[in-house]
């Protein structure tokens, strides 16, 4: 038994022939493998004492195993010997690549050509003058397209010549239906296991960006990953539509009949979890610095002609940002929307389906397609499918808030919300009533998705742990987003926007950070828009306002004085909770709902680099009478609500992002003492006390305090019902000031932001890489792995 005899015999520092076939051989011919074999048989210590002791062993083995592959390639592996050797060279090298990576010194070998090696024939000198990373990217993209290896023959009989691997028009094997694509082949376990094998081979390939430390610099594009999508690969447009069909099509509840998982087994599952993560490491594309496909849809002209200017050289983005037809954008819609709802049907639907462990995955897939293809976002938030999408996400959010390893999955969502948030349709589709009763771990309610939406973000404000702070900004953000759409929000909603109003300020929270109060000046902002905009339908608001007038008398009379600033600080230290929960009525939560768990200890997790501040996330655009935005440049007349908080800083302690970027006017307003630390004074508080937009607030407690009292003394209620019957007549036309134009923030896309997105992308799939461990132990350096 060869191969079992493992890497031991050539780290003898004698080098081997490369022609010595009888020796090379015995790694790939062995036939009874799996790649967990090959993980066992070759241990990273040897790998690794190769590597140092006897270089050209390893170099030669590499391009032997490649030479192989190539070979298959060309042949197009008819025999089950030949399809035996391939996937067995595509397992080696598989276990090998990542300490080839984790070396400076080795990392440009596959680029480079080494003269006379593998050189069968006379004729393919030119073929030779290719790199390694070509040669093994091109044929790893024709064995993909196989007949009778990785897609179904079209030839009736085998006796003929078998069909020519380079004549082969590969739109024509496309894996699956769906876009591009009608027709739909007959599932074929063996194709199935073999494309999975070749992909986790291209995922190795690609994954030379995990030995790179994170940088700002978003030129230092993967060069495997713009080699394999640009016009070298011949098969690009139909794997980028087999990867994509294969991830929308596929459904984990064993083609419609619950339950049915449970009597076979799914062979497709592996393949689709494959095929989701080569998509997005493919999509892996800054396209802040990029003539990217138009932001404001307003190009004219079919998508996937062409427009200019010819988009990205990465055809897989450039494919991506030019789909267009609705049936393709229903079809990926509704793919996506079926999956992500999975864990969801879990909950109340128990073992009826499979459960997917995809989800992350699918939150980047979704991301890329709303970034790329903006026609695909408005398509999505035409039609209250986008809903779909939303409950999964604030399912997600809602269940990891207390886990700190799924700081990322937090973050993503997040991050999608925000960007759906900057179109109107959005904030208008969330009036829909809520009424799938998914088990969430959050106060029962009857209303709509808005209410849905707020209630999540304020159990995620309260009782999240401490990492998420940082997403504070990015969460109120989105409510005021949403707010001047929102036509009736719930007892249990508004109560909920008036505690946190509430909670951010205390003194003690206003005094303690330099950005905490663009917490209130967010929360502020939501009830202006609701007042001036909606105020017909919104008396429970209106009501909890009322209610809570005195939060709003004391901001409009916050002390500046140094003595009570002294006294606001003090007062933290006897509250070390960042927000109280007592008075926030949270009521029973919904039946069958478990309360969100911490992580389990010793669960690993990933680092991942800070995500710019909310001024550098997003760019304000004034709502004009006619529903149509115009961007406000950053020196419009408009100030913002005194200065802009700076970039988060990464993983470690929240809120001191002051300390990494002390902007100038900062610096003059408040006294940065020795020790570097901020402290909070007088001019500084006044600086932005006299921007607080409370003039709306107070106007409407004037006029309608002085009539909720005279009804309650009237007719002696303590019944808040007569109290909402009266508002919801009431009126307060020509009372208020007049409105404010509404100002959006909407997400653009920047280079800080492309590099949060690559190491979360790579953090996951290493993590969710165990069988094999194809990363793990290794060197890598885009992130830390860390233990909780």
């Amino acid at each position: 038994n060869g191969s079992s005899a493992s890497l031991t015999m050539f780290v003898s520092p004698q080098p081997v022939e490369a022609t010595d076939d009888a020796f090379w051989d015995q790694f790939w011919a062995d036939t009874a493998t799996s790649v967990q074999d090959v993980f066992a048989l070759v241990p990273a210590a040897e790998i690794r004492a190769v590597r140092e002791e006897s270089p050209s062993n390893l170099a030669t083995l590499c391009y032997k195993a490649v030479e192989k592959l190539v070979q298959g390639a060309e042949s197009g592996c008819h025999t089950e010997k030949e399809r035996q050797i391939v996937l067995n060279c595509c397992r080696l090298l598989t276990r090998i690549l990542p300490y080839i990576f984790e070396d400076p010194d080795w990392r440009g070998f596959f680029w480079s050509t080494v003269p006379g090696a593998g050189r069968g024939g006379g004729d393919e000198d030119d073929e030779n003058a290719r790199p390694l990373a070509e040669s093994l990217l091109l044929a790893v993209a024709d064995l993909l397209f196989c007949p009778d290896f990785t897609v179904q023959s079209h030839r009736r009989s085998t006796v003929d010549t078998a069909e020519d691997i380079h004549s082969i028009d590969s739109c024509e094997y496309i894996w699956e239906a769906g876009v591009g694509f009608a027709h739909s082949p007959q599932p074929n376990y063996i194709h199935d296991l073999n494309r999975t094998e070749l992909l986790k081979l291209l995922l190795t390939c690609f994954s030379e960006a995990m030995y790179l430390p994170p940088s700002s610099d978003s030129s230092n594009a993967n060069p495997w990953v713009q080699f394999f999508c640009s016009t070298e690969n011949r098969h690009a447009l139909p794997l980028f539509t087999s990867l994509l069909n294969i991830v929308c099509a596929y459904d984990p509840v064993g083609y419609g009949i619950p339950y049915n998982h449970l009597l076979f087994s799914d062979y497709r599952e592996p393949l689709v979890e494959e095929a989701a993560q080569v998509l997005i490491v493919t999509l892996d594309y800054d396209s802040s610095t990029s003539s990217s496909p138009t932001v404001d849809g307003t190009t004219t002209g079919t998508a996937m002609d062409d427009v200019d200017p010819p988009g990205p050289d990465n055809l897989f983005v450039n494919y991506l940002s030019r789909i267009h037809r609705e049936e393709d954008f229903q079809f990926i819609l509704k793919g996506v929307a079926r999956l992500l709802s999975n864990p969801l049907v879990q909950t109340y639907l128990p073992n009826s389906a499979k459960k997917i462990q995809f989800h992350q995955e699918l939150l980047v897939l979704f991301w890329k397609l709303c970034d790329f293809n903006k026609k695909f976002l408005f398509f999505v938030l035409k039609s209250s499918d986008v809903l779909d999408i939303l409950v999964p996400i604030l399912y997600f959010l809602n269940d990891a808030r207390a886990d700190q390893s799924r700081v990322g999955l937090m973050h993503i969502g997040v991050f999608i919300l925000l960007l759906l948030s900057g179109e109107r349709n959005f904030g208008v589709r969330l009036n829909k009533p809520y009424s799938v009763r998914v088990p969430m771990d959050i106060p029962v309610f009857t209303g709509t998705h808005a209410d849905l939406l707020i209630i999540v973000f304020h159990k995620i404000i309260t009782s999240g742990h401490q990492r998420l702070q940082p997403l504070f900004d990015c969460l109120l953000t989105i409510v005021v987003n949403v707010s001047p759409y929102l036509k009736s929000l719930s007892m249990v909603a508004a109560n909920k926007l008036l505690h946190l109003l509430e909670a951010f300020s205390t003194t003690w929270f206003l005094f303690s950070a330099v950005q905490n109060h663009h917490l209130v000046f967010f929360l502020l902002e939501v009830f202006n828009n609701i007042i001036q905009y909606q105020f017909d339908g919104n008396s429970n608001l209106v009501y909890a306002v009322i209610r809570k007038r005195n939060v709003f008398h004391q901001l409009a009379n916050l002390p500046t004085d140094s003595q009570s600033i002294q006294k606001g600080l003090q007062r933290k230290k006897k509250t070390p909770e960042p927000i109280s929960r007592t008075n926030s009525q949270d009521g029973v939560s919904m039946e069958g709902s478990r309360p969100a768990a911490p992580a389990e200890p010793g669960t690993l997790k990933t680092s991942l680099v800070a995500t710019p501040g909310i001024d550098k996330l997003t760019e304000k655009s004034q709502v004009s009478e006619d529903g149509t935005m115009r961007s406000l440049e950053p020196e419009s007349s408009q100030p913002p609500p005194e200065g802009n908080p700076p970039a988060a800083v990464s993983d470690g302690e929240p809120w001191s992002r002051e300390a990494s970027h002390p902007r100038r006017d900062r610096r003059r307003l408040s006294s940065a003492s020795s020790s570097g630390q901020w402290t909070p004074t007088p001019d500084w508080v006044m600086s932005w006390k006299s921007k607080l937009p409370l003039q709306t607030i107070m106007r409407l407690l004037q006029v309608l305090v002085p009539q909720v009292e005279k009804i309650c003394i009237d007719k002696g209620l303590t019944d808040e019902s007569e109290i909402l019957k009266f508002l919801q007549h009431g009126t307060l036309v020509g009372l208020l000031p007049v409105p404010h134009p509404i100002l959006i923030r909407k997400y653009q896309a920047n280079s800080g932001t492309a590099m949060w997105f690559r190491t979360y992308m790579w953090g996951v799939i290493y993590l969710r890489n165990v069988d094999p461990p194809i990363w793990y132990d290794t060197d890598v350096k885009l992130f830390e792995i860390q233990r909780v």
